[in-house]
């Protein structure tokens, strides 16, 4: 749920882009969460799914595994900007170099 949030964009940061840019992807986002807690926390789900609800300790663990999701993306994206950057710079160099002659 984490990463399809860091893929509102593919190059801006998490941190400046609203996630409220896409009403629908946040949509989707609380189904898939309430379905999940309707799987772990209803008995008769527990049953047929085989599984056991979550404690705390459990739930901290599903985040400590799941929050570096958004720190490896957002370093991929500044090291995408850096890399557009350097792209565009070259691009613009050899454009005006070609204009020059």
């Amino acid at each position: 749920m984490l990463n399809a949030l860091n893929a509102i964009s593919e190059d801006n940061s998490l941190l400046t882009m609203s996630p409220f840019i896409n009403p629908w992807l946040l949509a989707a986002i609380s189904s898939s969460i309430l379905l999940h807690c309707v799987i772990l926390y209803v008995p008769a789900m527990n049953v047929i799914f085989g599984i056991a609800p979550h404690n705390l300790y459990e739930w901290k663990l599903v985040f400590a595994f799941s929050a570096p999701v958004i720190l490896i993306d957002e370093v991929l994206k500044v090291i995408g900007r850096s890399m557009n950057a350097a792209e565009l710079e070259a691009r613009m160099n050899k454009q005006n170099k070609a204009k020059k002659v």
